[in-house]
């Protein structure tokens, strides 16, 4: 039992966790691009510390070759001279500085190998880093498009209330026209009444019309042209 509910627990602490980095994504981009940035400008600081370093022990290296390259001259004249002194005095720093320069040579090719990989990491991160903030400027996009979306959804409203206002339209153009209705009732009364049984008879040919029409004012009209 004590497992189960562990296990729920653990499973709505994860989905609660889900929940809150869907709703914070962009701001948790933001920050991890921060961080990464921030990452590399140590490398980078840490690169150039190393290139320095590098720099000095490169310079001490060739000094420490010149300064051999000139004991040797001065130890062959000391030979050339006679003075076997002076020459096994010289041979004894220019092997000491030897000794020395052998160790300058190894640290500067250490320190070329940690430059050469330090700089290959910062390459990557920077590339890295540009290819986040082109991703944060989609997401950002997307994410605006989602807010349009959901204002146009909460505007339009749901499906249900979307058919409701057109059931709603469709009962207004089909209600009955109040004005010809109204004309209908009157002609009703009238029926009742006999007050159009005259005018019907009139059109059958029986008797004198009841009503003036248009061709009987147009009879008139030719009648008064032709005098």
């Amino acid at each position: 039992m004590f497992k189960t509910l562990s296990t729920l627990i653990a499973g709505a602490n994860a989905r609660s966790e889900d929940r809150v980095r869907d709703a914070f994504a962009i701001e948790l981009i933001d920050q991890k691009i921060r961080e990464a940035e921030t990452s590399l400008k140590a490398a980078k600081a840490t690169l150039a510390s190393l290139i320095q370093r590098q720099r000095s022990e490169e310079r001490q290296r060739d000094a420490l070759q010149n300064r051999i390259k000139d004991m040797t001259k001065r130890a062959e004249q000391a030979l050339d001279q006679d003075r076997e002194d002076l020459a096994a005095e010289a041979a004894t720093a220019i092997a000491q500085m030897e000794n020395e320069l052998t160790i300058r040579a190894e640290t500067c090719a250490r320190l070329d190998q940690k430059v050469v990989r330090l700089r290959t990491s910062i390459e990557a991160g920077h590339r890295r880093i540009i290819d986040l903030k082109q991703g944060a400027i989609q997401a950002r996009a997307v994410r605006r498009e989602q807010a349009i979306q959901s204002k146009l959804n909460t505007t339009i409203g749901t499906t249900s209330s979307t058919e409701e206002a057109e059931e709603l339209i469709a009962r207004v153009m089909g209600r009955d026209d109040p004005f010809e209705q109204s004309g209908i009732l009157r002609e009703i009364d009238r029926d009742l009444g006999h007050e159009t049984l005259a005018d019907r008879m009139a059109d059958q040919g029986c008797g004198p019309a009841t009503r003036t029409t248009a061709d009987d004012v147009l009879a008139r009209l030719k009648s008064k042209t032709s005098q």
